[in-house]
């Protein structure tokens, strides 16, 4: 898989993906309205060209409160989420070329206000995107927002993402419609962060090509 090609889908509005770029952007527009007062700070897994938090942060009006770290492995994404940065003027966004799995990422960072999962929980097997929402619960802090995504093809795993999610504290704000392919979810964390581990995988990428295969 090309995952620097993989995002053209992206500059179609009427694509899966175009439509679900809307849908994230919307969701963390929000959770950066509902913010409170002073700094806040972000992560984003699997950024890819950090389309959704970039293309809101570039005309919010908490721009400049927010410290964000996107990790991506494939560079020619990571360069093009740091153009998108510079050409915005968002000095606080900081673009990593690396492993989005490794807890060492965020944990100077963490717990954070919003936490982004955008792209990731549909590339990992089931019991992976189980872990990496346990992990979620020492990337968020207490108050903060979770935007997540994950296709809804058969079987569908949406419900036992929210199920998931709500064992562990996270009080469900939105999920979208059922008749979407992609889905869309928000969450705010209402436990108390636990300390994130170092030195921990918190999944394998192993691409939605190769699980559909398998």
């Amino acid at each position: 898989m090309d995952w620097h090609e993989w995002h053209d889908a992206y500059d179609s509005p009427d694509s899966h993906f175009g439509r679900r770029l809307v849908i994230v952007q919307d969701r963390v527009r929000r959770a950066l309205d509902d913010a409170p007062p002073g700094p806040l700070t972000a992560v984003s897994l699997c950024a890819g060209q950090g389309r959704d938090l970039i293309g809101v942060l570039a005309g919010h009006p908490r721009r400049g409160d927010v410290r964000a770290r996107l990790v991506e492995l494939d560079e020619r994404n990571v360069a093009y989420a740091r153009r998108a940065a510079a050409a915005a003027g968002l000095p606080g966004v900081e673009v990593v070329c690396g492993d989005a799995s490794l807890t060492d990422h965020y944990a100077d960072l963490a717990p954070v206000d919003l936490v982004l999962v955008c792209g990731t929980l549909g590339n990992i097997t089931d019991a992976d995107v189980e872990r990496v929402l346990d992990h979620c619960t020492g990337l968020c802090r207490t108050g903060g927002t979770l935007v997540w995504t994950r296709n809804r093809k058969a079987p569908d795993l949406v419900p036992q993402v929210c199920a998931w999610l709500e064992e562990r504290g996270f009080e469900r704000l939105w999920v979208s419609d059922p008749a979407l392919v992609q889905g869309v979810g928000a969450h705010r964390f209402t436990g108390e962060p636990r300390q994130l581990p170092l030195g921990q995988r918190m999944f394998s990428f192993i691409g939605y090509d190769t699980l559909r295969r398998a």
